[in-house]
């Protein structure tokens, strides 16, 4: 099963599948759905329902572009699907916005796992998202996401490089960027209390290792899972592993 057919109803698309506690995916910034096919395959079958809607990064009214908004619109997503309480799992910006998320609306969340998590390192929007170059620049810098550089397929290269050689996403990108080093979350993190899965890639050059000790430091429930010869993004890299990872967090540490 590929994350490909997407429900399109009002405002939302969305991928859906499975019957059970809803996890409520949210991808990064040149991330799309389909990075998440291993756990949309895996966690069906053991009684979880996954959902994966399109974030509108690139479609929200300038002013509707940044996380807090995304924040609301997850919120809106959530209340359309009648789901009361979720667990949100976030890569990247994903995170941020699963962690923002969270401290506006504690009350909806019983779980949390952040994994290459925007929110406490500055660079991690500015450095990763080019803002213009060649294509052989481009190529490096997706190369740069994983630690094996194989992963960055032509057709992950192509959609980074169409995505900065379009004027309007350039500058949403650019937006969004802003808008991750102005809603730092160091001053939050030890109000929330929820249970907080943290797996990371041991070789992650966009937020380094040190960023998930750093929010394994702050986030008073937090347990911190560590994949070896492993980047930016494990769902993509090692998805066996992080579904192993992020299966025994759900079983000993979200809320029932």
């Amino acid at each position: 099963m590929t994350v490909d057919n997407l429900k399109k109803e009002g405002k939302y698309e969305y991928f859906e599948a499975g019957e059970g506690t809803p996890i409520i995916i949210l991808h990064g910034l040149m991330g799309g759905l389909s990075n998440f096919d291993g756990v949309a395959n895996y966690f069906p079958a053991k009684g979880y329902k996954v959902v994966i809607p399109q974030l509108p990064l690139y479609t929200q009214n300038i002013l509707k572009t940044n996380v807090k908004a995304f924040s609301k619109y997850v919120k809106d997503f959530i209340t359309y699907k009648g789901f009361d309480r979720v667990i949100l799992v976030g890569n990247s910006l994903g995170g941020h916005i699963a962690l923002y998320f969270t401290k506006m609306y504690p009350e909806r969340v019983s779980g949390l796992v952040i994994t290459g998590s925007s929110g406490l390192y500055e660079s991690a929007m500015g450095d990763s998202y080019p803002k213009r170059g060649d294509y052989e620049y481009i190529r490096k810098k997706a190369e740069d996401v994983f630690h094996n550089p194989a992963i960055a397929t032509k057709e992950i290269i192509d959609e980074v490089y169409a995505t900065v050689n379009d004027r309007i996403k350039l500058i949403k990108t650019l937006t969004i960027a802003k808008s991750a080093i102005r809603h730092n979350m160091a001053k939050d993190l030890p109000k929330m209390h929820v249970p907080i899965g943290i797996i990371w890639g041991r070789n992650d050059k966009v937020t380094p290792p040190n960023v998930a000790e750093e929010f394994h430091k702050l986030l008073p429930n937090s347990t911190l899972y560590w994949i070896e010869n492993c980047g930016h993004a494990a769902m993509m890299e090692h998805p066996d592993e992080f579904n192993r990872l992020l299966d025994e967090w759900l079983t000993t540490k979200a809320e029932h």
